[in-house]
Protein backbone atom coordinates (compact mmCIF):
# COMPACT_ATOMS: atom_id res chain seq x y z
CA UNK A 1 0.00 0.00 0.00
CA UNK A 2 1.53 3.01 -1.28
CA UNK A 3 -0.78 5.47 0.60
CA UNK A 4 -0.15 3.80 3.95
CA UNK A 5 1.44 6.47 6.47
CA UNK A 6 4.31 5.51 8.62
CA UNK A 7 2.65 4.89 11.32
CA UNK A 8 0.04 2.72 10.12
CA UNK A 9 2.61 -0.12 10.20
CA UNK A 10 3.91 0.96 13.71
CA UNK A 11 6.68 -0.79 16.01
CA UNK A 12 6.05 0.46 19.20
CA UNK A 13 9.17 -0.30 21.56
CA UNK A 14 9.15 0.15 25.34
CA UNK A 15 11.68 1.06 27.24
CA UNK A 16 12.00 -2.18 28.84
CA UNK A 17 12.27 -3.82 25.48
CA UNK A 18 15.36 -1.09 24.20
CA UNK A 19 16.81 -1.96 27.40
CA UNK A 20 16.66 -5.96 26.89
CA UNK A 21 17.67 -5.41 23.12
CA UNK A 22 20.52 -3.05 23.88
CA UNK A 23 22.04 -6.00 26.21
CA UNK A 24 21.48 -8.46 24.16
CA UNK A 25 23.74 -6.71 21.73
CA UNK A 26 26.20 -6.14 24.13
CA UNK A 27 26.45 -10.17 24.75
CA UNK A 28 26.83 -10.78 21.12
CA UNK A 29 29.65 -8.32 20.63
CA UNK A 30 30.80 -9.53 23.94
CA UNK A 31 34.52 -10.54 23.30
CA UNK A 32 34.58 -9.95 19.91
CA UNK A 33 37.08 -6.83 19.62
CA UNK A 34 40.56 -6.77 18.73
CA UNK A 35 41.98 -5.93 21.93
CA UNK A 36 43.78 -8.75 24.25
CA UNK A 37 41.09 -10.52 25.77
CA UNK A 38 37.83 -9.47 22.71
CA UNK A 39 37.84 -5.96 24.40
CA UNK A 40 36.26 -3.04 22.79
CA UNK A 41 38.36 0.67 23.24
CA UNK A 42 35.51 2.55 23.08
CA UNK A 43 31.95 2.81 22.24
CA UNK A 44 30.70 5.80 20.10
CA UNK A 45 27.05 6.73 20.20
CA UNK A 46 25.33 7.89 16.71
CA UNK A 47 23.59 10.80 18.03
CA UNK A 48 20.48 11.07 19.01
CA UNK A 49 19.17 7.31 19.14
CA UNK A 50 21.86 5.47 19.18
CA UNK A 51 22.71 7.63 23.15
CA UNK A 52 20.32 4.97 24.89
CA UNK A 53 21.71 1.70 23.52
CA UNK A 54 25.21 2.72 23.26
CA UNK A 55 25.27 3.96 27.18
CA UNK A 56 23.60 -0.13 27.78
CA UNK A 57 26.24 -1.62 25.64
CA UNK A 58 29.18 0.43 27.28
CA UNK A 59 27.96 -0.68 30.89
CA UNK A 60 27.39 -4.53 30.26
CA UNK A 61 31.18 -4.71 28.40
CA UNK A 62 32.38 -2.38 30.90
CA UNK A 63 33.97 0.20 28.62
CA UNK A 64 34.61 3.00 29.80
CA UNK A 65 35.38 5.23 27.00
CA UNK A 66 32.10 6.11 25.23
CA UNK A 67 31.66 9.61 22.51
CA UNK A 68 29.34 10.85 20.08
CA UNK A 69 28.83 11.38 16.75
CA UNK A 70 26.38 13.25 15.58
CA UNK A 71 24.63 12.82 12.37
CA UNK A 72 21.30 14.04 10.95
CA UNK A 73 19.67 12.17 8.46
CA UNK A 74 16.03 12.27 9.56
CA UNK A 75 13.88 15.72 9.02
CA UNK A 76 10.44 14.30 10.51
CA UNK A 77 9.81 11.29 9.12
CA UNK A 78 11.42 12.26 5.70
CA UNK A 79 14.79 10.83 5.08
CA UNK A 80 17.13 12.82 3.57
CA UNK A 81 21.10 13.22 2.61
CA UNK A 82 23.38 12.80 5.93
CA UNK A 83 25.60 14.87 7.38
CA UNK A 84 27.99 15.24 10.25
CA UNK A 85 27.41 17.85 12.75
CA UNK A 86 29.88 16.90 15.69
CA UNK A 87 32.80 13.99 15.50
CA UNK A 88 34.45 12.48 18.04
CA UNK A 89 37.24 13.26 18.94
CA UNK A 90 40.74 12.18 16.24
CA UNK A 91 42.96 10.51 18.51
CA UNK A 92 40.30 8.05 20.11
CA UNK A 93 38.92 7.12 16.48
CA UNK A 94 41.96 7.06 13.88
CA UNK A 95 40.76 4.58 11.54
CA UNK A 96 37.78 3.39 13.94
CA UNK A 97 39.70 -0.09 14.92
CA UNK A 98 38.64 -1.21 18.33
CA UNK A 99 35.73 1.24 18.57
CA UNK A 100 32.17 0.29 18.90
CA UNK A 101 30.15 2.62 16.53
CA UNK A 102 26.07 2.11 17.87
CA UNK A 103 23.01 2.93 17.02
CA UNK A 104 19.12 2.03 17.84
CA UNK A 105 18.18 1.04 14.02
CA UNK A 106 19.49 1.02 10.25
CA UNK A 107 17.12 1.93 7.88
CA UNK A 108 18.51 2.92 4.14
CA UNK A 109 22.41 2.61 5.34
CA UNK A 110 22.91 6.53 4.59
CA UNK A 111 23.60 7.09 8.13
CA UNK A 112 26.14 4.13 8.49
CA UNK A 113 27.85 4.60 5.68
CA UNK A 114 29.02 8.36 5.62
CA UNK A 115 30.58 7.15 9.33
CA UNK A 116 31.64 4.21 8.15
CA UNK A 117 33.63 6.19 4.91
CA UNK A 118 35.53 8.01 8.00
CA UNK A 119 35.96 5.04 10.27
CA UNK A 120 36.26 2.20 7.98
CA UNK A 121 37.55 -0.40 10.67
CA UNK A 122 35.18 0.50 13.11
CA UNK A 123 32.25 -2.20 14.09
CA UNK A 124 28.80 -1.32 12.97
CA UNK A 125 25.96 -2.39 15.46
CA UNK A 126 22.71 -1.64 16.02
CA UNK A 127 19.47 -2.72 18.00
CA UNK A 128 17.47 -3.22 14.64
CA UNK A 129 18.10 -3.21 10.92
CA UNK A 130 16.03 -2.64 8.19
CA UNK A 131 16.40 -5.03 4.90
CA UNK A 132 18.31 -1.87 2.30
CA UNK A 133 20.47 -1.17 5.58
CA UNK A 134 21.90 -4.42 7.23
CA UNK A 135 25.17 -4.37 4.49
CA UNK A 136 26.10 -1.23 6.38
CA UNK A 137 25.84 -2.77 9.78
CA UNK A 138 27.97 -5.47 11.23
CA UNK A 139 26.01 -6.67 14.05
CA UNK A 140 22.42 -6.09 15.45
CA UNK A 141 19.55 -7.78 17.07
CA UNK A 142 16.49 -7.10 15.29
CA UNK A 143 15.45 -7.69 11.73
CA UNK A 144 12.10 -5.45 10.57
CA UNK A 145 10.54 -4.88 7.05
CA UNK A 146 11.34 -1.86 5.35
CA UNK A 147 7.79 -0.40 5.19
CA UNK A 148 7.88 -0.41 9.27
CA UNK A 149 7.94 3.04 11.26
CA UNK A 150 9.67 2.50 14.82
CA UNK A 151 8.48 3.89 17.43
CA UNK A 152 11.09 4.59 20.37
CA UNK A 153 10.16 5.32 23.40
CA UNK A 154 11.98 8.76 24.03
CA UNK A 155 10.15 10.50 20.67
CA UNK A 156 6.57 9.20 22.62
CA UNK A 157 4.64 10.14 25.51
CA UNK A 158 1.72 8.58 27.45
CA UNK A 159 -1.75 9.81 26.51
CA UNK A 160 -5.17 8.57 26.62
CA UNK A 161 -6.38 6.21 23.71
CA UNK A 162 -9.46 5.31 23.31
CA UNK A 163 -10.90 1.72 23.42
CA UNK A 164 -11.06 0.09 20.29
CA UNK A 165 -15.02 -0.87 21.30
CA UNK A 166 -18.13 0.84 22.83
CA UNK A 167 -16.18 4.13 23.41
CA UNK A 168 -19.24 6.48 23.79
Amino acid sequence: MADRLPHEKGFHISWDQIHRDSRALAWRLENDGPGAGGKWRAVVAITRGGMAPAMIVARELDIRTVDTISVKSYAHQDQGSAEVLKKPDDDLMRDGEGVLVVDDLVDSGKTLELVRSLYPKAHFATVYAKPKGEPMVDTFITGVSQDTWIFFPWDMALQYVQPYRGAD
